[in-house]
């Protein structure tokens, strides 16, 4: 290939060039339209970049529309680095989810660590200390060797990036499936906290102010990151490992000390962190929001390697970068305070009238595009939608388990990676660090209190990507339903969500149809438990080597408010003597469940239904329950159901229980019927649960012996030591990855 010197803007439309960055005949004819003439090579780079999927969700735009982003405790929706909610005494919590998928799959350990240094940069950019990361993780099957390769790797990744910059990974969740043998899912969720009067914005405004660089040198990795993140996988994505950023949480953790300082400077106007696109977004975007435009001069950008072109600054996506609009004569004030602590700032540009992009390098202007053009410009398509026929097929279908053994079937689902103790993964991570951290990984959500005030957050991510390869709808609203039921248990009031939203390619009318089904879905949810979209990331083109699609996985993560810290609640039955209460009956629901999946191998039949009314009418109950000091614990029936629930809440303390089922035992045990909860309260308040929470049925007692009991009609169905099944339960994700294969 010639020098891109010597690539001229006629040579790029003879030879199509423009199709190597992922940019169609379609909109090479739009850019030509906006500039009035051929791009050159650097500006066909920017608007490749921006245009991408990545950056300018143009196959999901139309779908975010549908999203409610304002409520009551709505401070900052979509728009930002990252959304803020308000949690009273003029304080807030700040967050969002990033996905890092593409490059986790060349290259996990980066791919993984530069997904936390990101997504904290979408935080802090916003003036907020970040206080917690958690993830959302899918990975194949752990008998594939290359999967397990990667599950570890992307482990280590998270665990090395957040344990040196000095923020607690404190909750997430990993689930496994063969849908994601040749690609897995990395998602990683930042909170901060902030005060009111904090909180920036990414503008670039004031005509004549200075646009100053912040942070680590520019270098040539990560170059067409976001283009890269837009397009499938394919045999030749060994090849993009030069897209994969490189991370240094040391130099994260000087940068978010002082941008935590800098944001208290009057000097500052404005701020952002160089994420997908790098120096194009930050700008282009800063500048768009405003209304202005804005002159770069590349001479001055801080450069780690020699020779580098304008193309490569501009794509370049090395980390931990910031671009920070300031007012002008005022540049040595904030350069000093970058300079405490090690760190370099300078004047690389300023801010302008004519809402054009301009980029100098070497004395000649070598770009000059408009900033409208790249970002609200950006072309918006509606693919086509078309029901799958597996889906018809489903909707006609029963699955009724048949099963002889439940012990065997309880003792075999305990082992099942997706519902086996995450030990072996949060134990990496250091949850503790802050010393804020009061549930640390393993309950239903994390909880962080907020010091100097009584007050806490919970924090959780979820979202069963099985429910909604059945029924995208329905699955979209059991995502953001688990959700909240997780909050709640918790002791926390659901606030606000992010959305990760991972799916395979938009091109395909049947996985455009499932974005649809499952949008429609998570917004019905949002709408109904009061939990507005306030942040989020779209992922597409996920699909492995040959064109197979992902399950469509969107992952919510949710924030919410503990208002006083006695009523912090988890999941473990505290002690002895506790009686032991399900609310919301079963029904013989099973598909989707993991009880098919390990039966079958595969999933089918309909998903488990949910009835918003329900499901909101039984979180107040439980939430008020737990406010009134009722509630000793309580735990989400998720997967495998009623059993497997039971047996978690029992292995903290190694308690056993006595319990008695009605009806039939495998839905009763197995079945993943929603809207349902298992909770423990102390015997003298036995009588005021059970009149504040009516649905509520008496299952039985924890016991001393140790043993897990259930019964049925006089007879046991399962009678098993519990240090038995929580070693099932504990031991099955650390055999998997010490196995050979």
């Amino acid at each position: 290939m010639p020098l891109v010197t010597e690539i001229t803007p006629e040579k790029i439309e003879m030879d199509q060039l423009y199709k190597e960055m992922g940019v169609t005949d379609g909109e090479f004819h739009h850019i030509k339209k906006l500039l009035g003439r051929n791009p050159n090579y650097t500006e066909l780079g920017i608007f490749s970049v921006m245009w991408s999927e990545h950056c300018s969700y143009k196959h999901s735009k139309t779908l975010l529309k549908q999203f409610p982003t304002e409520g009551k405790h709505v401070l900052q929706g979509p728009g930002e680095g990252a959304g803020v909610v308000d949690i009273g005494d003029e304080q807030a919590v700040v967050f969002k989810i990033e996905s890092h998928n593409h490059p986790s799959a060349v290259e996990p350990y980066q791919g993984a660590a530069t997904g936390v240094g990101g997504i904290l940069r979408d935080v802090f950019s916003m003036g907020a200390k970040p206080i917690a990361i958690l993830n959302s993780l899918r990975f194949g099957s752990l008998q594939n060797s290359r999967v397990k390769y990667l599950f570890k790797e992307v482990v280590h990744g998270i665990s090395g990036y957040g344990n040196c910059v000095g923020v607690p990974t404190v909750g997430g969740e990993v689930q496994f499936d063969d849908a994601y043998n040749g690609n897995p899912l990395v998602n990683a969720m930042c909170v901060g906290l902030i005060n009111h009067k904090d909180v920036q914005q990414g503008i670039a405004k004031g005509v004549g102010n200075t646009v100053m660089y912040a942070g680590a040198k520019t270098g040539r990795d990560g170059i067409h990151g976001a283009t890269f993140a837009s397009e499938e996988l394919s045999e030749d994505s060994e090849s993009k490992r030069p897209s994969v950023q490189v991370g240094d949480p040391f130099m994260e953790k000087l940068l978010i000390e002082a941008c935590l300082d800098v944001i208290h400077h009057d000097a500052l106007v404005g701020i952002q962190d160089m994420g997908a696109a790098g120096l194009t977004s930050s700008a282009s975007e800063m500048a768009s929001k405003a209304g202005t435009g804005l002159k770069m001069n590349l001479d001055l950008i801080p450069q780690r390697e020699t020779g580098m072109t304008p193309y490569e600054m501009m794509l370049s996506e090395s980390q931990e970068r910031m671009l920070l609009v300031v007012e002008k004569g005022r540049e040595k004030e904030i350069a000093s305070v970058f300079e405490r602590y090690g760190l370099e700032a300078v004047a690389v540009g300023e801010v302008t009238d004519d809402q054009q992009f301009v980029l100098e390098h070497k004395g000649e202007i070598v770009a000059d595009v408009p900033v409208d053009g790249l970002a609200e410009d950006a072309p918006v398509y509606q693919p086509d939608s078309r029901t799958p026929a597996y889906f018809e097929e489903f909707q006609n279908q029963t699955y009724t388990p048949e099963i002889r053994n439940p012990r065997n079937v309880l003792r075999s689902l305990l082992q099942q990676p997706t519902i086996a103790s995450k030990e072996w993964v949060y134990d990496q991570y250091d949850s503790m660090v802050q010393t804020n951290t009061v549930v640390r990984p393993g309950s239903d959500a994390a909880v962080l209190r907020i010091k100097g005030t009584d007050k806490a957050v919970a924090m959780t991510t979820d979202g069963n990507s099985r429910y909604i390869y059945l029924d995208p709808q329905t699955g979209g609203k059991i995502a953001v339903a688990e959700a909240a039921r997780n909050i709640v248990c918790s002791g926390g009031e659901p606030l606000a969500i992010t959305d990760g939203l991972n799916f395979g390619s938009p091109e395909n009318p049947e996985v455009y149809w499932q974005m649809e089904g499952a949008v429609k879905g998570m917004s019905a949810a949002c709408t109904s438990l009061e939990t507005p979209v306030i942040s989020g990331n779209v992922s597409l083109y996920n699909e492995a080597f040959g064109g197979h699609a992902i399950y469509p996985t969107p992952v919510v993560g949710m924030v919410g408010l503990v208002q006083e810290t006695a009523h912090i609640t988890t999941s473990d039955v505290k002690q002895e003597g506790d009686l032991l209460y399900v609310i919301g009956e079963a029904s013989p629901e099973f598909g989707g469940s993991e009880l098919q999946g390990m039966l079958e191998g595969k999933h089918f039949g309909q998903a488990p239904a949910l009835d918003l009314e329900t499901e909101e009418r039984r979180q107040k109950e439980l939430l008020s329950a737990i406010r009134n000091g009722l509630v000793s614990s309580a735990h989400d029936i998720a997967e495998g159901g009623l059993a497997v629930a039971l047996a978690e809440s029992l292995f903290k303390e190694e308690l056993g229980c006595e319990v008695e089922i009605e009806g039939d035992e495998v839905t009763e045990l197995f079945a993943e019927t929603q809207s349902r909860f298992l909770v423990s309260v102390k015997p003298e308040k036995a009588e005021e649960f059970e009149a504040q929470i009516p649905e509520a049925s008496f299952l039985g007692k924890a016991t001393n012996n140790e043993r897990f009991h259930i019964i049925r009609n006089g007879a046991s169905v399962i009678d098993e030591p519990i240090q038995m099944l929580k070693a099932d339960w504990k031991g099955a994700i650390p055999c998997l990855v010490k196995s050979e294969g």
